[in-house]
């Protein structure tokens, strides 16, 4: 691939720029700080030989959509760049690594402040995954895990401090299909967690978390 030395983005500017790139291998490091909407969007959607992902210098000024389907179906992707932000964006990560079917660890993912849509379908069908990322953040958004961990079926270990779920579909199917047993840990204050695809997976062992 070029060098995409750019630090100022625009909308849209990386939009589907490698798609079914099918014999990429190596990705070009992507140097910006503040992003804007959808510019890293299916970027490298469907690069089936891409292991590693590209040097992301860690940025922190997030904008709507702009790590959307980023790596969607890159089914060899073994690696994941650092997300560092704090306070996310509408959709961000939405798709994220949707279908990295070899992704074995996720990012850390530290964000205490969510947006709507945040992390929705971001490790969808990730077979590979048993751990998920910590999920620090105590108040959540509409749909904001909605279907993020659907059919990781490896998956056994969660932990997730949120202290209420009762805003719009926060948790809409986001464990449906993972493995059968497995441990959450939650917020020691959180008491409303319903078990199944849309709560607390159904046969896992519940801790609660040192706070």
């Amino acid at each position: 691939a070029p060098e995409l030395p750019a630090t100022t983005l625009a909308d849209n500017c990386y939009y589907n720029m490698f798609f079914s790139c099918t014999s990429l291998t190596t990705a070009p490091e992507l140097p910006a700080m503040t992003l804007a909407e959808y510019c890293y969007n299916n970027m490298f959607g469907d690069c089936t030989s891409l292991t590693t992902t590209p040097k992301i210098l860690p940025a922190t000024v997030l904008a709507s959509c702009c790590y959307y389907g980023m790596f969607n179906g890159c089914t060899s992707l073994t690696t994941t760049p650092e997300l560092p932000a704090t306070t996310l964006a509408a959709e961000c990560y939405s798709y994220m690594f949707y279908d990295c079917t070899s992704l074995t660890a996720a990012p850390e993912l530290p964000a205490t402040t969510l947006a709507p849509y945040c992390y929705s379908d971001m490790f969808y069908n990730c077979t590979s995954l048993t751990t998920a990322p910590e999920l620090p953040a105590t108040t959540l958004t509409p749909y904001c895990y909605a279907v993020m961990f659907y059919h990781c079926t490896n998956l056994n270990y969660i932990k997730c401090l949120a202290t209420d779920i009762s805003v719009d579909h926060c948790t809409y199917y986001w464990v449906n299909d993972i493995s059968p047993t497995g441990t959450f840990v939650k917020h020691p204050s959180m008491s409303n967690w319903t078990t199944g695809i849309s709560g607390i997976p159904s046969g896992w062992t519940i801790e609660n978390a040192e706070i």
